[in-house]
């Protein structure tokens, strides 16, 4: 089997990608120790250049429940910060371990890492978040299948309200004409994607400054943090230009009546969203939050190749 990575939304075709998230909802039901031995034996790093909780331990964990060994690394506890360049890093990890999962600010090192001969997971990056998207599209089709609709997100209207510019967005934008859904970004002038990545998603995605439109109608209300980390210097700006941009029962009222809201956490409550909107009923946060451990599985899982019985 050739040697596969997962650094962007389409480095699976749409087939494959219906794939990894059947295989999804077949680990979730499962009790968590069903599979651990399916990767008895391996070892996958866990390399993290920014910090993390959510894609930490819903890897770490997600690792051990099928059986393989996490080995995590930070930038201070491993001879990055001595400044080893990345593709001497990769490559050694290639000789200990069989996958690599890696959160780094800059697009340009993680492809580096992905010279490694094992797959690599881009577990973030400046341009991109991968494994989160595909997370919320489970849980999308998740809550959907909950009311009886197994027509999946293909033809739903999507919302990313905020900084559109951001990684989650932009992996959003390559998701929309993957998975056939239509994207409406909104948000302020001044944070929107490249032209170049908007024309790619020509005919799935809309862009508006204004709050209310970009909510009208949509099936699925997204956001995130307005200063993301690394833009903390940005933080009181960035504050600025988004007043006025808070996900809240307002603006809920023009999307449709059985909406749900997504927010990849961490959260900045009164911000980006409303206490009262991230606990209300129409939230799946949580949902959301724990279905990276599932998906991250089912990914894991298809890079190496190996099927369940």
């Amino acid at each position: 089997m050739a040697k596969r990575d997962y650094l962007k939304m389409t480095d699976m075709t749409l087939a494959e990608a219906h794939r990894v998230l059947r295989l999804t909802t077949r680990l979730k039901e499962e009790p968590k120790g069903r599979r651990a031995t399916l990767l008895a034996g391996r070892a996958i790093a866990v390399v993290l250049e920014k910090a993390s909780t959510r894609t930490r331990v819903s890897f770490e964990v997600g690792i051990a429940q099928l059986g393989a060994h996490p080995v995590v690394l930070s930038t201070q506890g491993s001879q990055l910060a001595r400044g080893e360049p990345i593709r001497d890093t990769a490559r050694v990890l290639a000789r200990y371990c069989d996958a690599i999962a890696f959160r780094t600010s800059s697009t340009a090192r993680l492809h580096e890492m992905a010279e490694a001969s094992v797959p690599v997971i881009n577990a973030l990056s400046d341009d991109g978040h991968p494994v989160q998207v595909l997370s919320d599209i489970f849980t999308i089709e998740e809550a959907l299948a909950a009311t009886g609709d197994r027509s999946g997100i293909a033809g739903r209207r999507v919302a990313f309200i905020g900084d559109c510019s951001s990684n989650m967005a932009r992996s959003w934008l390559e998701a929309a004409p993957l998975f056939g859904f239509h994207l409406v970004l909104a948000g302020p002038e001044g944070y929107m994607p490249p032209a170049d990545e908007v024309a790619r998603a020509a005919g799935h995605v809309t862009l508006t400054n204004d709050l209310r439109e970009g909510a009208a109608g949509a099936d699925v209300v997204n956001t995130d943090v307005w200063a993301s980390m690394g833009q903390e210097g940005e933080a009181e700006r960035r504050r600025a230009a988004f007043s006025g941009w808070t996900v809240n029962a307002g603006v809920m009222a023009k999307a449709a009546p059985h909406a749900v809201v997504l927010h990849c956490l961490p959260a900045h409550r009164g911000e980006e969203i409303d206490d009262e909107t991230l606990e209300g009923p129409r939230s799946r946060v949580w949902d959301q939050a724990e279905n990276r451990l599932h998906v991250q599985k089912a990914l894991m899982l298809w890079l190496l190749g190996v099927e369940l019985a």
